[in-house]
């Protein structure tokens, strides 16, 4: 049995939506697609977008090795060690310059682990579940026995219907019950037991005063609360 909830939490995740990661990747690779000559410009980029000393630090080194390649291009027909030490420091531009920025990409695009979160996609879900429940809260009161047959409010029994968390507090067994927002199995098997001797409960404010539970529930039993008669 799944807890109804008024929300879904969600923690950080290792993911990037997919526009986002896209665009992370092909970040990173502009130092090995352009063979190291936008090396510096994509670092500088990163560095001013979020301020920081690693990325600043390196823009600066990868500043340094690009000038000292632009220093010796023009020897390069001239000596062939100009030409080798341009071919190192073009390795050192678009391979370590393309694993370096591979590495950090997260850091550069994700820094804080939070762009997998979809708070609206949250919201969405919430607001579906209590219009489930509004419905299905809805049908209870016009047709108690269909509600019955359709077992709202009844985690506890298999069931197709979708009432969106729903508690039949006249009906679930205790189990079920502690399925309410701060209903402790203390508090379950209080109210099973008013239950037994009162015959049932017309509304949360009923359940709470009869029940002697703490106020402060009343509002969340209100929302994931169903009394069937």
């Amino acid at each position: 049995m799944n807890a109804p909830a008024p929300y879904e939490p969600r923690v950080p995740s290792d993911s990037m939506p997919p526009g986002r990661a896209a665009l992370s990747v092909t970040w990173a690779a502009l130092p090995f697609l352009t063979l190291g000559y936008a090396t510096p410009f994509t670092f500088a980029a990163a560095a001013l977008w979020r301020r920081s000393a690693h990325l600043l630090v390196s823009t600066a080194a990868y500043v340094g090795v690009f000038a000292l390649m632009m220093v010796l291009v023009p020897d390069m027909g001239k000596d062939d060690g100009a030409e080798r030490y341009v071919g190192m420091l073009m390795f050192v531009l678009a391979v370590v310059g393309c694993a370096h920025a591979f590495i950090i990409r997260r850091r550069v695009f994700d820094p804080h682990g939070l762009s997998a979160v979809d708070n609206e996609a949250v919201v969405e879900r919430v607001k579906r579940r209590r219009l489930l429940r509004d419905k299905a809260r809805a049908l209870a009161e016009s047709d108690p026995g269909l509600a019955r047959e359709l077992r709202i409010g009844r985690p506890d029994l298999p069931r197709q219907y979708n009432d969106g968390g729903l508690v039949d507090v006249n009906h679930a067994p205790p189990e079920a019950l502690t399925l309410l927002p701060g209903v402790t199995p203390e508090l379950a098997a209080r109210i099973e037991r008013v239950r037994a001797e009162t015959g049932g409960f017309m509304s949360a404010e009923e359940l709470s005063a009869v029940a002697g539970l703490p106020p402060s529930l009343t509002g969340d039993l209100a929302d994931y609360a169903v009394f069937i008669r």
